[in-house]
């Protein structure tokens, strides 16, 4: 297997990714008036769900296509939501016992990434008076 051909599996997979991200929050913006991330939040959890369906549906069919894990997993779910990548790494920390990374991992994510959005934020804010 080829950079090439992961390269082209990731692709593949990415595009329809993320046209299925913004086309599912259009849709949910017209027919759901909330201020609560609706989209967002069905997004995320159908991402997870398919990342633990598609991760172990690789562990048990032999043969199962490096490329097709790549389309699947790191394209169209890597462009549909990183948030099941989050999910995924943080159950494969807690799998291979790292207590303590998997803590980390798990709480310093959405901690320091929002921090994150606040600094940012407070950066941009120097440029654009």
């Amino acid at each position: 297997m080829s950079d090439i051909t992961n390269a082209v599996a990731i692709a593949a997979g990415a595009v329809p990714g993320a046209l299925s991200r913004f086309y599912i929050t259009e849709w949910t913006k017209t027919h759901f008036w909330t201020r609560f991330p609706i989209a967002t939040f069905a997004i995320n959890f159908t991402g997870c769900l398919a990342m633990g369906f598609f991760f172990r549906i690789s562990q048990v069919i032999k043969g199962y296509p490096t490329e097709l894990g790549l389309l699947i997993g790191t394209g169209f779910l890597g462009s549909y939501t990183t948030f099941s990548t989050y999910g995924f790494d943080t159950i494969t920390l807690w799998r291979s016992k790292q207590m303590g990374a998997t803590a980390f991992y798990w709480a310093g994510s959405a901690v320091l990434g929002l921090g994150a959005v606040i600094l940012g934020g407070a950066i941009a804010k120097l440029f654009v008076k």
